[in-house]
């Protein structure tokens, strides 16, 4: 069988970096197709050479045999090429089916009138050839984040794409969407599609792809059939190195209590929170979508105010009417959404650490380019942030480097609670492993850490207690290892439990 789609010898080079090598890829009719590697080993470079974006300095690309340019968007479009991001641009104020037709409208008649009747029509009929229950006519800010993801799946079916590259289209999805997700899938390879498909979820990989591409540093490490290949032997080739405490926990002499929390509300959000945490402790918070543990570190942080209860950090008690003013009381709080959150990405990297620094950094009202120099130096290197400078704007760097920023920004203001959120989201495994490293470092040191996360085997590989929320309630508490993943994905899941 000919690959549909066959990338020989891609090279792409910019300004002082070669972000592909000699890269080779070829992707199969009704097959699944993994493109692994590190943040920054050149999966979106390569990505956006196969959509038209950017055009390589050396290399073929091969459609059905043939060789094909693709100078532009467009021209990839027209080949049947479209991808599909965990961010694909949509229109909340337009209906399911202006979404899958913008661009590309049907009209009708001598004065092209829009053909409504017949856009619906078809629209409908993606959406049940994927078998989808949407209502084209519905607005799309209506629609779950599932149900979106299912639009972008129709619109580039509407141009008939026969390569479809999913980029982390899991990433927001509870883990019943994403076995619906799952689904979907299955029909596009049953219709013959070719799909490249991206993802850090090393269970989603072996769940649903039948070959892999391995990149590392931009360059080309090895490919082959999924059934041939361990995890272990896949992360090797990814980093180049085994990574052999993926959960580096270290446990240290717990300190003092440093932060109480005691019978907590919010008037929609969350109800009756009380835990305690002490120095040198992980605390970790697991819970399904909407259980109402962002919303508690929120209040925690300052971002929202609670209805009732009390915050006592260090025997004081506490009441944030503003961000600030938890920071200045030492909590600090790194968001789910960093470069939403966390981050001003069009600035530099030293910039972004300095941000809460910046009374201290310009006392007479003229900035200490110096200091705000050291600092950020100081910090960068301490969480080993890859960057050619710290001038570099953060938006350039990959994600796991971008959260080593966020991070490196807050403790920079020597916090006593830091909360991070969901501090592993969509970064590789040698950045998720460098991060944990971190954390046990961080606690070894005595600060205070409260981890919300939604991978279980990071709670329970990293917490000393483990918090679980549903519904805006804590249902269970657990010492570490104390409870099973069943136990725990149970009182999660509403199921009642006891605390041990």
């Amino acid at each position: 069988m000919t690959p549909l789609l066959q990338l020989s010898g891609i090279t792409k080079v910019f300004p002082g970096v070669r972000a592909l090598e000699n890269v080779q890829l070829e992707l199969w009719p009704g097959k699944v197709t993994a493109l692994i590697g590190e943040n920054g080993a050149g999966k979106s470079t390569l990505v956006k050479v196969m959509t038209g974006i950017y055009q390589p300095e050396e290399g073929e690309i091969l459609y059905k045999a043939i060789p094909i340019q693709l100078p532009t968007p467009e021209s990839a479009h027209k080949v049947g090429i479209t991808a599909i991001h965990q961010e694909t641009v949509l229109f909340d104020e337009l209906s399911v089916t202006e979404n899958i037709f913008v661009g590309q409208y049907l009209y009708k008649g001598f004065f092209k009138k829009l053909d409504w009747p017949e856009m619906h029509r078809r629209a409908q009929a993606i959406l049940t050839r994927l078998e989808v229950q949407i209502d084209p006519r519905a607005t799309l800010k209506t629609l779950s984040i599932a149900q979106r993801h299912m639009v972008a799946i129709a619109r580039a079916l509407s141009f008939e794409a026969q390569v479809v590259i999913l980029d982390e289209p899991t990433a927001a999805l509870s883990q019943h969407e994403i076995l619906e997700f799952y689904q979907i899938v299955e029909r596009l390879k049953q219709e013959g599609k070719a799909i490249l498909f991206i993802s850090h979820k090393f269970d989603e990989i072996f769940e649903l792809a039948d070959h892999y591409t391995i990149l590392r540093d931009g360059i080309f490490v090895g490919a082959g059939a999924m059934s041939e290949i361990t995890e272990e032997r896949m992360v090797s080739m990814m980093v180049g190195r085994a990574i052999t405490q993926t959960f580096p926990k270290v446990d240290c002499e717990k300190g003092a209590t440093v932060l109480e929390v005691k019978d907590l509300c919010h008037p929609t959000e969350f109800a009756n929170i009380t835990f305690s945490l002490r120095k040198g402790e992980i605390l970790g918070f697991y819970g399904l979508v909407g259980a109402g543990r962002t919303e508690l570190m929120q209040a925690l942080s300052g971002v929202t105010r609670p209805s009732s209860g009390e915050i006592v950090l260090n025997g004081h008690a506490q009441h944030f009417r503003q961000p600030a003013d938890a920071i200045k009381a030492g909590i600090v709080c790194v968001p789910e959404e960093r470069q939403k959150q966390g981050a001003i990405i069009e600035l530099p990297i030293a910039q972004n650490i300095s941000l809460p620094q910046l009374s201290k950094l310009n006392p007479n009202g003229v900035l200490d380019d110096d200091r705000e120099w050291r600092l950020a130096d100081e910090y960068a290197k301490r969480l080993q942030v890859k960057a050619f400078s710290w001038k570099q704007a953060v938006e350039t760097l990959s994600g796991g480097n971008q959260q080593k920023v966020v991070i490196g920004k807050w403790l920079a203001t020597h916090p006593d609670v830091i909360i991070l959120d969901e501090p592993t989201k969509g970064i590789d495994i040698g950045s998720k492993a460098a991060v944990h490293q971190f954390m046990s470092e961080l606690v070894g040191q005595g600060l205070a850490v409260i981890m919300v996360s939604s991978e279980l085997p990071e709670v329970m590989g990293m917490a000393d207690r483990i918090i679980v929320m549903h519904e805006g309630l804590m249902v269970a508490e657990y010492q570490a290892g104390a409870a099973t993943a069943e136990t725990i994905v149970s009182a999660a899941s509403g199921a009642k439990q006891e605390a041990a």
